[in-house]
């Protein structure tokens, strides 16, 4: 038998329509996974779930109704629920003198709350079916700081607790939470840092011992990885793909 093989599974991925997610998303269907994304763009969602052979579902995942809903649907429509992947994120680039309370309020809501609301949508499901993967998605800025990204780096920390609290919590309901942490990645966010932060480019190429930047199918494996049999002992852990460039100290 092969562990990683996800055929008959049903997985939820956050954000699935662009980016990471996407390419996530695309390695869970490849290995055999029945897939939903939801997303707030509904036309990005349908081009995604046009290129995935997936259920798209338009949701506001700050929205808690929202949220839950998007979980239920998925289970229903694809009728289960094995794995979630909480992908759905967004930065605001300013100073932390310079953000009001709503700044940061969104961008906790949209990376952090969202994956704890989620998660709590989707435990109902996994426990009721005896099993269950939740693959929630850090940074690096999980470990790093950064002088712009103060609400950014405070939820993707967040993260990584919100993942070792779940995983103790329901691991006696066969439940596996681990946290993905990517580096710098080619994403529109980060062409955009790109673009506004002069040096960047060479600054992660010195850094990163791989010499590239990283594009969304690097997350493909870990992602099959964490969804499947082959993690089963594997919970609790925050796992940079980054190229190794955490390992720099």
């Amino acid at each position: 038998m092969n562990p990683f093989d996800l055929e008959g599974k049903a997985a939820l991925v956050t954000g699935g329509n662009g980016g990471i997610g996407l390419g996530m998303a695309k390695a869970l269907a490849e290995a055999g996974a029945k897939l939903a994304i939801a997303g707030r763009d509904e036309k990005k969602n349908a081009d995604a779930a046009h290129v995935l052979d997936a259920i798209a579902i338009k949701a506001d995942l700050r929205d808690e109704k929202s949220c839950r809903a998007a979980v239920d649907q998925a289970a229903q429509k694809l009728g289960r629920l094995d794995i979630l992947v909480n992908n759905a994120g967004m930065n605001i680039r300013k100073p932390p003198q310079d953000l009001s309370l709503a700044d940061w309020n969104e961008v906790m809501t949209t990376n952090l709350t969202s994956a704890f609301v989620a998660s709590q949508a989707a435990y109902l499901h996994m426990r009721r079916a005896g099993a269950g993967k939740i693959i929630n998605i850090g940074s690096m800025m999980s470990i790093f700081g950064a002088a712009y990204l103060a609400p950014y780096a405070a939820s993707k920390a967040g993260i990584v607790q919100l993942s070792k609290a779940l995983a103790s919590a329901w691991a006696k309901d066969n439940i596996q939470v681990n946290a993905v942490l990517p580096g710098w990645i080619d994403t529109n966010l980060t062409r955009r840092a790109r673009e506004e932060l002069k040096g960047l480019n060479e600054r992660v190429l010195a850094r990163t011992p791989a010499g590239r930047w990283g594009v969304p199918e690097d997350l493909g494996g870990i992602a099959v990885f964490l969804a499947s049999a082959a993690s089963d002992f594997v919970t609790g852990a925050a796992i940079p793909v980054d190229g190794g460039y955490s390992s720099q100290g």
